[in-house]
């Protein structure tokens, strides 16, 4: 089962991470100045990851392949890893669907 993990950067922003069931990352967020709107983030992705039309296939500066999930607005609330295939794109996005929509939320940022 996947997991969103809620952390607190450097700079104090909070971001998620999507970790599927083998405890891979999937998907990171973009960071965000409150707490409220990175679990507004979670919610987005659970409904938006189940929309195939929300995933925008890209290609990095060192030819890797990456997605990155689109809210309904056009902006990106998470971003892949760099994938060195495009079927691992695939299986990334597949991976995406599959374990948002149910993943627990561990908020970490409770633990200090």
């Amino acid at each position: 089962m996947g997991k969103f993990i809620i952390t607190q950067r450097v700079n104090k922003e909070y971001q998620f991470n999507l970790k599927a069931g083998n405890g891979e990352i999937i998907l990171t967020s973009e960071g965000y100045v409150q707490k409220a709107s990175c679990v507004k983030g979670i919610e987005s992705v659970k409904i938006n990851s189940q929309d195939a039309s929300r995933y925008d296939r890209r290609v990095a500066v060192n030819k890797k392949d990456y997605f990155v999930l689109k809210a309904r607005n056009g902006e990106i609330i998470g971003k892949s890893q760099l994938y060195s295939t495009k079927s691992g794109m695939e299986n990334g996005i597949a991976s995406v669907k599959q374990n948002a929509p149910t993943a627990e939320i561990i908020d970490e940022t409770l633990k200090k």
